[in-house]
């Protein structure tokens, strides 16, 4: 590590009686996630054992914005189609890029108008579950009675508006 990237890491180290999770050079972090739903994440980005990058999880951290979530991943930056799937199941979250130990790159996650090949649909009769190989399609909405995201499927019409992680595929 470089004199000023360790000095860097001195200045943020702040007040001794923090927790501090080590700096990452490359990677990415994933921060305000849905307090409880790191571990999903890490799911989400199919990290289990067998991955050997260093990965930092932070689970109901207090913050400014209240609890939340944290996940810091080492020389891994996110897909859209990654993001797109985090989106459903923590649509405050936001993505920081991370190179030589800076922060190059800082974005809210956005709920997308559809995703495509994250989701599996609910219904055993859509065409997307039969032997053709088509991508499954669904319009994401709002439902403001329920506040959770509502998936359509483009296809079969099918609605999903719970548990949304036991389908990303």
């Amino acid at each position: 590590m470089s004199e000023t990237a360790s000095k860097k890491r001195s200045e943020k180290l702040g007040d001794k009686n923090d927790l501090r999770i080590k700096a990452i050079e490359n990677g990415t972090v994933i921060d305000h996630i849905t307090p409880g739903q790191a571990l999903t994440v890490l799911n989400i980005l199919r990290v289990s054992e067998s991955f050997t990058n260093t990965v930092s999880v932070v689970m109901n951290a207090g913050g400014s914005r209240g609890d939340k979530d944290v996940v810091k991943i080492e020389g891994r930056e996110l897909t859209e189609k990654e993001v797109d799937a985090i989106s459903l199941i923590s649509p405050k979250a936001t993505v920081n890029i991370i190179r030589d130990f800076e922060v190059v790159q800082k974005r809210k996650i956005n709920k997308p108008d559809t995703v495509c090949g994250i989701v599996k649909c609910i219904n055993p009769n859509c065409i997307t579950n039969s032997s053709e190989p088509i991508e499954t399609r669904f319009i994401v909405t709002d439902d403001e009675k329920v506040k959770s995201l509502v998936l359509r499927c483009v296809f079969c019409e099918s609605v999903m508006t719970e548990d949304l992680i036991k389908y990303i595929e």
